[in-house]
């Protein structure tokens, strides 16, 4: 101080001040409360920009409680605790008197801090005193507690705030906009922030790089990809010279997207400009290459990180070891592990999840289990991503018990339920059928949690599936009301909920909704209204649907017109839709193996064999492949036809083209022997499939146990039941109806001992009272053998009524 008194800087409090600014500003905090405690002793008195410069510098270093200290010296360490400021009357000293009073920065700067250190409660209530106290509040103020409140994710006070400000005359700046835009587009509301992107432009507000580099961040995040180009490219005519954080944003979109040739050719473009990649910049680039299987590139972009002496950090190595394990390289994933060690990072949460889901794809639930008591005796502290991964683990592996288990632990270490965790939870009550879903929706709001749109997709769906159509629409309101945005799975789950009701036109309106926000119907929804539509059998109907949705927006391309031709076939409209196919062809699109199976399907569902073996051979012709469902297809149509011959040549051209029969096609050979009687081809196509390890359906071994009970062959037709529990194929009513009826005509033959009448009938009621406990209801020929298989002569008509009864009353 005494040399810039020599340099002719006076000593009073703008030049202690304007130090004491200075030790704030390169952090020398300590040095800075010196100089005031100096100022006191040499009698110049600090006065409020003392005072703030101070609540500023400490504020800045989170020192939250010397900058406390300061604000109880201004109000004379005053007592009253909910109030935070209070006018100092008379603060005296030897030259009379000087009066220190907070003023508008004093406020702005400890709201600010309050903000930056999450006390939101205390901001808001200072911020009522400041304006209470006659001070009003500056666009500072405004954009510290609006900062404040979206990072809590409390949006729609942060927008009452900005509404708040037009009535007080205050202009937002573009630190309030950039602050509310990417909010919005994080909390998934990208309408809302294109709003206050209008409302920008309208005011006049100039857009600097922070806007931009938000807008391009949210535009990718909201399926805008072309918008975010246009407005990196506007970025020059702004003046705006892009950074490394502009650069990531762009890159990230890209890699999100799957066009790692774009990303890698911004990459350059920073490296000719001398933009300097950080570790984001490549994090976002080896995420893209995992996410698209290229592990190897990815591995080398972190090889070229190193040789830049930027290090990985230990989320680039989990990303990593989760392509690694999801691609089945294990040992490579264990070697980044390894090796990530090496480079002296600890394995994080992210590491853990890693494996956790990789033992979960496989089922290893006890193993993921050991492996997170192993990592927490290691001193790692679960988190609540790795809980939620257990609990998801558990019940999708039936261990309901165990993911139970998983969320009291999380309630024990104090790790709060999110969204996501209550997700998973929802997802798996209503997985078990034990829970009503509304119950299980309220015990979200009872938490107090806010529900995203998984939450609302889940439940909505939940009540699609239970025909509770009013409650799904009550929801969808309900999302919209919240603020919470629906998207295309939204719109898929409730458009097909309506559509399977037959509620077209609601569908519509739904669409129309969505319209709105700019989702096009997509090929999902066109499937469920055009098989919503074919239920009236009509083919004009079903092609106002498909021309409807296309003038909707949807893109009407090779899926679109397979999805209407193959429906058209399976009302056995093959005319229609094969000019919808000669339609299709002039516009450039050519069929493939999905067009022609459902013509070939069509074909055989009107009886038209001839014109279904002139598509195979036109399909062969177009050197489009046939792959198994064709043969399937085929081979069942032409065993139904009883065309044994044709049937086997086909089979031996599928066999000649290198593909194997899978076990769709094996049920196919298998059912189509049994049907028309020849059980030595079907047992022997059905020995060959349980040799190749694949497990014929319950409607197959149906056919097979039918065709030994007709020629009374029970001991067989048992035998294939022992072997449907051994294969853990569940038995269903009509197989139970053949075993019973089976043995109850094999009781009753004329020539039969009476031992042997009294097993078969012992046999029958076994067989029948474990479908009654199945909760299986016996057909009309099954309730005619019982009946005149057990009761007493004369009393076989009085039976047979008793029982359809019965079971009459236990369907209602």
């Amino acid at each position: 101080m005494d040399n810039l008194v020599n340099g002719g800087i006076c000593k009073d409090a703008v030049g202690f001040n304007t130090l004491i600014d200075g030790y704030c500003k390169v952090g020398e905090i300590s040095y800075a409360f010196e100089l005031m405690e100096r100022m006191r002793n040499e009698g110049v008195f600090p006065d409020i920009v003392t005072y703030n410069t101070l609540i500023n510098g400490c504020s800045k270093r989170d020192d939250f409680d010397r900058a406390k200290s300061l604000i109880d010296e201004i109000l004379g360490f005053r007592k009253k605790k909910d109030c935070a400021f209070r006018k100092i009357d008379d603060m005296n000293d030897d030259d009379g008197t000087t009066n220190l009073e907070p003023n508008l920065v004093t406020y702005t700067t400890l709201i600010s801090a309050y903000c930056k250190q999450h006390g939101l409660s205390e901001a808001l209530s200072l911020y009522e005193e400041m304006i209470s106290d006659g001070f009003l509040p500056d666009v500072v103020t405004y954009s510290s507690i609006i900062n404040g409140l979206c990072k809590r994710g409390m949006l729609t006070e942060a927008k009452a705030l900005l509404r708040e400000m037009d009535k007080m005359g205050v202009n937002p700046n573009h630190v309030v906009y950039a602050i509310l835009v990417d909010s919005l587009f994080k909390a998934g509301s990208a309408w809302e922030s294109f709003i206050y992107q209008s409302q920008m432009i309208v005011c006049g507000v100039s857009f600097d790089l922070v806007v931009c580099t938000t807008l391009i961040d949210g535009l990718f995040k909201a399926g805008k990809s072309d918008e975010a180009e246009a407005m990196f490219c506007t970025l020059a005519k702004l003046n705006c010279i892009p950074n490394n954080i502009t650069y990531t944003a762009m890159i990230d979109g890209y890699c999100k997207l799957g066009d790692m040739d774009g990303a890698e050719s911004l990459l350059r473009d920073m490296e000719k400009k001398q933009v300097v990649p950080n570790v984001v910049t490549y994090s976002s680039i080896i995420n893209g290459y995992t996410k698209k299987g290229m592990l190897d590139v990815a591995v080398r972009i972190m090889k070229k990180m190193l040789d830049q002496n930027i290090m990985p950090n230990a989320y680039i190595y989990a990303t990593l070891i989760d392509g690694h394990l999801k691609a089945g390289k294990q040992d490579a994933a264990v070697d980044l592990y390894n090796e990530m060690k090496l480079n002296g990072l600890e394995e994080n949460s992210f590491i853990v999840d890693a494996f956790i889901n990789n033992l979960k794809r496989g089922r290893k639930m006890e193993e993921a289990e050991g492996l997170c008591k192993y990592m927490m005796s290691k001193g790692l502290l679960l988190d609540r991503v790795n809980y939620t991964s257990l609990m998801d683990g558990f019940f999708k592996t039936g261990r309901e018990s165990a993911a139970f288990t998983m969320a009291e632990k999380m309630a024990e270490t104090g790790i709060k339920f999110d969204v996501v965790a209550y997700n998973v939870l929802i997802n798996g009550l209503l997985r078990l059928g034990k829970y009503d879903a509304e119950s299980v929706y309220s015990g979200i709001r009872e938490l107090g949690l806010a529900p995203d749109r998984a939450t609302y997709n889940t439940m909505i769906n939940a009540y699609c599936k239970q025909g509770k159509l009013e409650n799904a629409i009550k929801l969808w309101n309900e999302m919209k009301g919240h603020s919470v945005m629906p998207n295309s799975i939204t719109c898929n789950i409730l458009v097909g909920g309506l559509s399977k009701a037959g509620e077209t036109e609601r569908a519509i309106d739904v669409l129309n909704e969505m319209l709105l926000w700019g989702i096009c119907p997509n090929v999902t929804i066109h499937r469920a209204l055009l098989n919503a539509c074919s239920k009236c059998e009509r083919a004009d109907t079903i092609l106002q649907m498909h021309k409807r949705l296309v003038g909707m927006g949807l893109k009407a391309n090779r899926e679109v017109y397979n999805s209407l031709i193959t429906v058209l076939c399976g009302l056995g409209m093959t005319k229609r839709a094969t000019l919808v196919l000669n339609n299709m062809t002039k516009e450039g699109i050519s069929a493939d193996t999905v067009t022609y199976n459902a013509l070939i399907h069509g074909h055989f569902k009107s009886s038209h064999i001839e014109k279904a073996l002139a598509t195979y051979t036109q399909m062969l012709n177009e050197g489009v492949s046939p792959g198994i469902r064709t043969y399937n297809l085929l081979l069942g149509g032409l065993l139904a036809a009883g065309l044994m011959s044709k049937a086997y040549e086909i089979l031996s051209k599928m066999k000649d083209s290198g593909l194997d029969p899978d076990a769709s096609l094996y049920n196919t050979l298998i059912s189509g022997h049994g049907k028309i009687g020849n059980k030595k081809e079907a047992i022997k196509f059905y020995c060959e499939m349980v040799t190749k390890g694949l497990v014929p359906k319950t409607s197959t071994y149906n056919v097979l146990i039918e065709d030994f009970a007709k020629v009374g062959k029970m001991d067989q037709a048992r035998e294939l039941l022992n072997e449907m529990q051994v294969r853990r194929v569940p038995p269903n009513s009509s197989t139970y109806d053949i075993l019973i009826c089976g043995w109850c005509n094999l009781s009753k033959q004329p020539e039969l001992d009476r031992i042997s009448k009294k097993t078969y009938r012992t046999e029958a009621r076994t067989l029948f009272a474990e479908m009654n406990e199945k909760g299986f209801v016996p057909c009309e020929n099954t309730l005619a053998c019982i009946s005149s298989t057990f009761a007493r002569p004369g009393m076989v008509v009085d039976a047979k009524h008793m029982l359809k009864d019965m079971y009459k009353r236990k369907q209602s």
